[in-house]
């Protein structure tokens, strides 16, 4: 997150609490937040899954597919990371 962001992220976060509506739920400051953490941690699951022996072979990133999460934050959706050989299952 970069100076800017940050800065948004707080304005919202600040204006939410302030008018009484919810930080959390879709529309929630956090839920951004939130969605960012599960992305981040996914991506460094797919690292560790894609270790020296995997990718001698022939295994590596392909994409990205979508994924809804439902939480207590409520529902939102994500990246999630693919192999070639569909092996690492998130």
């Amino acid at each position: 997150m970069n100076k800017q962001e940050q800065t948004e992220f707080e304005k919202k976060v600040l204006d939410q609490f302030m008018s009484g509506k919810s930080l959390f739920g879709k529309e929630g400051a956090f839920a951004p937040m939130l969605k960012n953490v599960i992305e981040k941690a996914l991506s460094a699951e797919m690292e560790s899954h894609l270790d020296f022996q995997e990718r001698g072979q022939g295994n590596k990133r392909n994409g990205k597919g979508k994924k809804t999460i439902k939480s207590s934050l409520g529902s939102f959706d994500i990246e999630t990371p693919n192999d070639i050989s569909g092996q690492f299952i998130r």
